[in-house]
């Protein structure tokens, strides 16, 4: 029997250098949230249908007056794109471990491309309602993917920066979009704000398609799994030579069978996955405390214009809340992930950032809104969404680095539906629901607002929590620790740190 040589080829350059591939993913990111912060726009999201004492009613503006919504219905909106991220992030997920992650990205993008577009299409709540809920399935391929990337390839000494960046475009798309909506809805109509976000994400669903497969931490490469399914392909061709005899529908059979039982190992192998992650006291707890986070960072950036609006009577609430949003966002986010790179990375400091800031936000977010003055509100919020933004960096780091690198993927992907379905999902409908029983913005913002502490007393938890940074175990399909250490994207030496080939 004649042995088989294998022979590999050198890999050949990639345009898509660390940086480039950060900067893609920034405006991917934004691109997300700039649709979270147009739907929730006075532009946009519109207003409700009144009338007066006298029986004069005005028609209402925006989605809400198109469809006749009231604020419950108008909540649901913002959080129906939950169904398809909770659908979608385990399958994403679980995936990546056997294509393409780029593939990947780009199905799901196609995917929201085409529900924003329907969006700006639709003709009544359901039919808006069902593109909201596919606009999760492309975050759903996004978010499980690109931090670990990222975290990858970041230089060793600037981890928590560069995934304070790609995370400082959640504030910043979702001020963005307060800004984007506002103008377009006002100055044209809602509808075209949809259309905008489909032809400007468009061209990154095709880069999806088109990029040079890379290779994730803790995951055998793609060159290596195709030259395994040909070695299977070459011996299965050579058994059935050797046994001419087999009834071809006995093996058709048998195809169906072992694509069965494929199927089942992946599901079998996702649940115990989840369960490792569940049964990880440090994970939990980073979690619990992100999803009371969430719960009210969600409520503010869906009715933050609205309560605004009322209670302070800005006229410019959109460009008001937008403008605070985006300088402290990038402002606040960046910070984090610098003053943890300082603090020296841990998980263990990561928690003491996370309470700390929380906390003291949260001090000055419930002192804003006990002030009458507009003036005193601009200045103690925006000191106190500075200090929340600390934390997107360092939870996402211990995210990251409290799991092995076969389950990241899965960790972020868990991470964000937790905090989604558990998070900004039940806040934005309940504080509709709330603010329509005590008919009080003030009242309303002043009970949402001190979930914060409690988000604070959750990280601090973590603080005494036994931890241990698992970035540099092996992952269960890792194929060598020669090949974990090598970095996945090549750039210039001269432009890079010494340590970056540590990661």
């Amino acid at each position: 029997m004649a042995r088989t040589s294998i022979t590999h080829s050198p890999p050949t350059p990639s345009w898509f250098t660390p940086r480039r591939l950060l900067m893609i993913f920034c405006v991917i990111n934004m691109l997300n949230y700039v649709d979270r912060g147009a739907i929730a726009s006075n532009g946009v999201n519109g207003s409700i249908r009144t009338c007066d004492e006298k029986g004069i009613c005005n028609s209402g503006s925006g989605i809400q007056g198109d469809f006749d919504l009231n604020n419950f219905q108008d909540g649901v909106l913002s959080s129906a794109f939950m169904v398809g991220l909770l659908v979608a992030s385990p399958i994403f997920a679980s995936l990546a471990k056997s294509h393409n992650p780029f593939r990947l990205i780009g199905v799901g993008l196609s995917v929201w491309t085409f529900a924003t577009a329907g969006c700006g299409s639709s003709f009544d709540f359901w039919s808006i309602a069902i593109c909201r809920m596919l606009v999760g399935v492309g975050e759903a391929s996004f978010i499980s993917l690109a931090a670990p990337f990222i975290d990858d390839n970041a230089p060793v000494a600037q981890k928590t920066a560069w995934l304070a960046t790609f995370y400082m475009c959640i504030p910043t798309g979702v001020a963005l979009g307060y800004v984007y909506g506002g103008f377009v809805g006002n100055h044209f109509n809602w509808r075209y704000a949809f259309w905008g976000e489909a032809f400007l994400m468009l061209p990154f669903a095709i880069l999806g398609f088109v990029m040079k497969p890379l290779t994730l931490k803790g995951f055998a490469p793609a060159e290596s799994k195709e030259v395994l399914t040909s070695i299977e392909t070459v011996a299965s061709i050579t058994e059935e030579d050797d046994n001419e005899g087999i009834n071809s529908q006995a093996s058709v059979k048998g195809s169906k069978l072992k694509g069965k039982a494929k199927i089942l190992q992946q599901l079998s192998q996702v649940s115990k996955d989840i369960e490792v992650l569940l049964l990880d006291r440090v994970y939990v707890v980073n979690v619990l405390g992100y999803i009371s986070y969430n719960f009210v960072i969600g409520a503010y950036s869906y009715w933050g214009p609205k309560a605004g609006y009322n209670i302070y009577h800005m006229s410019n609430a959109d460009m008001m809340f937008g403008g605070i949003t985006i300088v402290c966002g990038i402002l606040g986010t960046l910070a984090g992930g610098f003053i943890l790179d300082r603090m020296n990375a841990t998980i263990s400091n990561a928690f003491k950032l996370l309470s700390g800031a929380t906390f003291l936000g949260a001090i000055f977010c419930f002192s804003a809104f006990c002030l009458r003055s507009l003036f005193g509100f601009i200045v103690l919020f925006s000191v106190g969404e500075l200090l929340v933004f600390a934390t997107q960096a360092p939870v996402n780091f211990v995210c990251l680095h409290c799991v092995k690198p076969g389950l990241r993927p899965l960790s972020m992907a868990i991470s964000t539906v937790s905090i989604h379905i558990f998070g900004d999902v039940p806040s934005s409908p309940l504080v509709g629901v709330l603010q329509d029983n005590i008919n009080n913005w003030r009242e309303t913002a002043l009970i949402l607002t001190a979930v914060l502490f409690l988000a604070a007393a959750i990280w601090f938890i973590g603080v005494f929590l036994k931890s241990v940074d698992m970035f540099n175990e092996d992952g269960e399909n890792q194929v060598s620790a020669k090949a974990s250490m090598e970095p996945l994207l090549e750039e210039d030496r001269s432009e890079m740190p010494d340590n970056f080939n540590e990661a």
